[in-house]
Protein backbone atom coordinates (compact mmCIF):
# COMPACT_ATOMS: atom_id res chain seq x y z
CA UNK A 1 0.00 0.00 0.00
CA UNK A 2 1.59 3.57 -0.85
CA UNK A 3 2.37 5.65 1.74
CA UNK A 4 -0.19 8.97 1.82
CA UNK A 5 1.25 12.57 1.62
CA UNK A 6 2.43 13.99 5.31
CA UNK A 7 -0.02 16.69 4.18
CA UNK A 8 0.49 18.26 7.66
CA UNK A 9 4.60 18.52 7.03
CA UNK A 10 4.13 19.57 3.87
CA UNK A 11 1.87 22.37 4.71
CA UNK A 12 3.99 23.53 7.03
CA UNK A 13 6.59 23.20 5.54
CA UNK A 14 6.04 24.62 2.49
CA UNK A 15 4.50 28.14 4.29
CA UNK A 16 7.68 28.57 6.28
CA UNK A 17 9.61 28.06 2.43
CA UNK A 18 7.08 30.29 1.19
CA UNK A 19 7.62 32.78 3.63
CA UNK A 20 11.35 32.99 3.59
CA UNK A 21 11.02 32.99 -0.12
CA UNK A 22 8.86 35.93 -0.66
CA UNK A 23 10.86 37.69 2.04
CA UNK A 24 14.00 37.15 -0.34
CA UNK A 25 12.24 38.91 -3.09
CA UNK A 26 11.06 41.46 -1.35
CA UNK A 27 14.34 42.26 -0.14
CA UNK A 28 15.44 41.95 -3.83
CA UNK A 29 13.17 44.37 -4.79
CA UNK A 30 13.67 47.28 -1.77
CA UNK A 31 17.42 47.18 -2.97
CA UNK A 32 17.03 47.71 -7.06
CA UNK A 33 14.03 50.47 -5.97
CA UNK A 34 16.73 51.90 -3.12
CA UNK A 35 13.09 52.06 -0.93
CA UNK A 36 11.17 50.50 1.68
CA UNK A 37 8.74 47.72 -0.02
CA UNK A 38 5.23 46.49 1.92
CA UNK A 39 5.60 43.05 3.72
CA UNK A 40 2.73 40.43 2.15
CA UNK A 41 0.35 41.25 4.57
CA UNK A 42 0.80 44.95 3.79
CA UNK A 43 0.95 44.04 0.55
CA UNK A 44 -2.73 42.24 1.36
CA UNK A 45 -4.13 45.74 3.09
CA UNK A 46 -3.36 48.04 0.24
CA UNK A 47 -4.95 45.28 -2.24
CA UNK A 48 -8.01 45.40 0.08
CA UNK A 49 -8.40 49.32 0.47
CA UNK A 50 -7.62 49.79 -3.17
CA UNK A 51 -11.06 47.63 -3.43
CA UNK A 52 -12.76 49.07 -0.92
CA UNK A 53 -10.75 52.57 0.57
CA UNK A 54 -12.33 53.60 3.45
CA UNK A 55 -12.78 50.22 5.07
CA UNK A 56 -13.30 49.56 8.69
CA UNK A 57 -10.63 48.00 10.86
CA UNK A 58 -13.13 44.97 11.84
CA UNK A 59 -13.96 45.15 7.17
CA UNK A 60 -9.82 44.75 7.26
CA UNK A 61 -9.77 42.04 9.54
CA UNK A 62 -12.37 39.82 8.18
CA UNK A 63 -10.94 40.12 4.40
CA UNK A 64 -7.23 39.68 5.72
CA UNK A 65 -8.52 36.85 7.58
CA UNK A 66 -6.42 38.23 10.63
CA UNK A 67 -7.66 39.21 14.53
CA UNK A 68 -8.57 42.43 15.49
CA UNK A 69 -4.84 42.90 17.26
CA UNK A 70 -2.55 41.80 13.99
CA UNK A 71 -4.99 44.58 12.24
CA UNK A 72 -3.87 47.41 14.77
CA UNK A 73 -0.31 46.61 14.61
CA UNK A 74 -0.78 46.01 10.67
CA UNK A 75 -2.21 49.19 10.20
CA UNK A 76 -0.27 51.26 12.79
CA UNK A 77 3.04 49.88 10.11
CA UNK A 78 1.23 51.24 7.01
CA UNK A 79 -0.04 54.46 8.29
CA UNK A 80 3.66 54.94 9.99
CA UNK A 81 5.29 54.43 6.60
CA UNK A 82 2.77 57.17 4.64
CA UNK A 83 0.62 54.35 2.64
CA UNK A 84 -2.33 54.66 4.47
CA UNK A 85 -4.43 56.68 7.11
CA UNK A 86 -6.66 56.29 9.95
CA UNK A 87 -9.68 58.40 10.53
CA UNK A 88 -12.55 58.19 12.84
CA UNK A 89 -15.74 57.09 11.29
CA UNK A 90 -18.58 60.02 10.65
CA UNK A 91 -21.11 57.79 11.59
CA UNK A 92 -19.25 56.21 14.35
CA UNK A 93 -16.46 57.93 16.18
CA UNK A 94 -15.42 54.48 17.77
CA UNK A 95 -14.87 52.92 14.48
CA UNK A 96 -11.92 53.78 12.49
CA UNK A 97 -11.82 53.55 8.65
CA UNK A 98 -8.41 53.09 6.54
CA UNK A 99 -7.94 55.25 3.76
CA UNK A 100 -5.05 54.79 1.39
CA UNK A 101 -3.04 57.54 1.22
CA UNK A 102 -0.95 58.72 -2.33
CA UNK A 103 2.26 56.91 -1.36
CA UNK A 104 0.24 53.67 -0.98
CA UNK A 105 -1.69 54.20 -4.32
CA UNK A 106 1.25 54.81 -6.06
CA UNK A 107 2.93 51.10 -4.69
CA UNK A 108 -0.58 49.25 -6.15
CA UNK A 109 1.23 48.84 -9.92
CA UNK A 110 4.42 47.78 -8.75
CA UNK A 111 2.47 45.49 -6.26
CA UNK A 112 0.57 43.84 -8.73
CA UNK A 113 3.22 43.01 -10.96
CA UNK A 114 4.88 41.46 -8.41
CA UNK A 115 2.02 39.28 -7.31
CA UNK A 116 1.53 37.62 -10.71
CA UNK A 117 4.67 37.08 -10.93
CA UNK A 118 4.41 35.25 -7.55
CA UNK A 119 1.82 33.89 -8.94
CA UNK A 120 3.13 32.53 -12.03
CA UNK A 121 6.50 31.07 -10.53
CA UNK A 122 3.89 29.17 -7.89
CA UNK A 123 1.57 27.96 -10.81
CA UNK A 124 4.72 26.63 -13.16
CA UNK A 125 4.60 23.03 -13.87
CA UNK A 126 1.30 22.34 -13.17
CA UNK A 127 -2.41 22.25 -14.95
CA UNK A 128 -5.25 24.13 -14.20
CA UNK A 129 -7.01 21.25 -13.46
CA UNK A 130 -4.41 20.30 -10.59
CA UNK A 131 -3.90 24.30 -9.83
CA UNK A 132 -7.84 23.91 -8.91
CA UNK A 133 -7.71 20.91 -6.88
CA UNK A 134 -4.80 22.60 -5.10
CA UNK A 135 -6.76 25.70 -4.70
CA UNK A 136 -9.80 23.42 -3.59
CA UNK A 137 -8.24 21.47 -0.86
CA UNK A 138 -6.44 24.88 0.71
CA UNK A 139 -9.63 26.24 0.82
CA UNK A 140 -11.25 23.09 2.41
CA UNK A 141 -8.29 23.70 5.31
CA UNK A 142 -9.05 27.00 5.89
CA UNK A 143 -12.66 26.79 6.54
CA UNK A 144 -12.00 23.85 9.25
CA UNK A 145 -13.83 24.82 12.00
CA UNK A 146 -11.99 26.40 15.13
CA UNK A 147 -12.03 24.62 17.94
CA UNK A 148 -14.42 25.96 19.80
CA UNK A 149 -16.89 25.51 17.05
CA UNK A 150 -16.53 21.94 17.14
CA UNK A 151 -18.86 19.37 18.04
CA UNK A 152 -18.35 17.94 21.94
Amino acid sequence: MAQKPRLIFLLNTAQRHLQQWMAGRQAQLAEQLGATVPTPAQAGALFMLAISDGATMGELAQALDLEPPAVSGLVQRIEAMGWAERRPCPDDRRTQRVWLRPLGQALLPALREGTARTNQALATGFTDDELATVARWLEHVRRLPAPHEQEP
